[in-house]
């Protein structure tokens, strides 16, 4: 026995292009338009040394707030000349240390102290 399958009629509609707003609601399309936009603002990121780890001669660098963690550990290495092999730990505030898909501002709002996101940094594990 052959089944019919009750398909509803679709002729008439379609999806609208990837990337299109045209159709939504005006607060759905602020809304979208807001996340695309990329958060240009800038965070001041203080770096310390911890034990054995070399003294950087500058210390407070300007970061977009919108990169994640991963970057901001990928700049360190750049600025103190470490390979990607070489140990390099993070923390913020001694206290902890974040995950590098984490973002800046994330941190930032949440860790800063006197208006600086302070990350220190190490050649060994510094705390558990």
């Amino acid at each position: 026995m052959a089944q019919a399958s009750a398909s509803p009629d679709i002729s008439g509609r379609s999806l609208p292009p990837l990337g299109s707003n045209d159709g939504l609601p005006p607060d759905i399309k602020a809304a979208l338009d807001t996340y695309r936009t990329k958060d240009t603002s800038k965070v001041v990121v203080r770096f310390k040394a911890v034990g054995n780890a070399p003294i950087m001669r500058q210390n407070f660098y300007k970061i977009t707030s919108s990169n994640r963690f991963q970057a901001v550990i990928q700049f360190l290495r750049r600025e103190l000349g470490w390979k990607a092999g070489d140990p390099l730990f993070t923390y913020i505030n001694l206290a902890f240390s974040p995950a590098p898909d984490d973002t800046v501002s994330n941190l930032f709002k949440s860790f800063s102290t006197d208006g600086h996101l302070i990350v220190n940094y190490s050649t060994t594990a510094a705390w558990g």
